[in-house]
């Protein structure tokens, strides 16, 4: 069974023969598992090379980060789409592009490549396996914050794939490197990558009890999103 990636597909217009189902879930599975082992290992990697200045830290996140989407998506978009993101997989549902079964097997193994990715970054760094983190990112702000993110997200991304579907990879990895800096919860964006940090106790975690307020205003951000886009990037009709 296969179907067709589309929304971050860079190379959507040229005529290739469609990935079968396995081969996309393990290209969303090593995507995201790739992805987490970025944004943690970079977090950790910034936090001790920049000793307590915080702000050094966040900036080497977000540069690896924006990076690492660049070239996984261009990578890997042409075999799955390259979502890597639950609230992405389900943007694509609202809007008919992909089969819910299909979007279910996506979901699962974005989130095994997330987990799986969290323990490389802790084998990497020396770091013990099994953890939960510490670090509480709480409050109406934190959880407006990834709504505004991931809303922003999935809107360019809609975007990106209207007008200029070349241009994903930079247009996602830029993006994110902005919603570092202007939200208050550093655009964790990611319902997949929100859990995987709940078991890091390092620069990038989020506290368990944090996590659901984070999934509630990212899924709602990704769903006002393609509200928005059915309209805002609407094909007219020529007369």
């Amino acid at each position: 069974m296969t179907i067709q990636a589309r929304l971050l597909d860079p190379v959507k217009d040229v005529p290739r023969p469609p990935s079968s189902i396995g081969r996309q879930l393990a290209s969303e599975a090593l995507g995201t598992a790739l992805l987490v082992a970025i944004i943690i290992g970079s977090g950790m990697m910034g936090d001790r090379l920049a000793g307590d200045n915080v702000a050094i830290a966040l900036l080497a996140n977000t540069a690896a980060t924006g990076a690492g989407l660049v070239v996984l998506i261009t990578v890997l978009a042409p075999i799955s789409g390259a979502h890597f993101n639950p609230a992405v997989t389900l943007a694509l549902v609202l809007r008919r592009e992909i089969a819910a079964r299909i979007a279910a097997a996506y979901v699962c193994a974005q989130l095994a490549g997330a987990i799986l990715g969290t323990w490389t970054a802790h084998a990497m760094f020396g770091e013990p396996t099994l953890q939960f983190s510490g670090q509480l990112r709480e409050g109406p702000g934190q959880i407006f914050s990834e709504t505004v993110a991931t809303f922003g997200l999935v809107l360019m991304l809609l975007g990106a794939n209207r007008f200029r579907p070349t241009a994903t990879p930079i247009v996602v990895g830029l993006y994110i490197c902005a919603a570092y800096w202007f939200t208050a919860s550093t655009s964790f964006a990611n319902p997949a990558v929100t859990v995987a940090r709940a078991f890091s106790d390092t620069f990038a975690g989020i506290a368990p009890s944090s996590v659901p307020g984070f999934l509630t205003g990212q899924l709602s951000g990704a769903i006002l999103a393609v509200a928005l886009g059915e309209w805002l990037f609407k094909q007219d009709r020529t007369p």
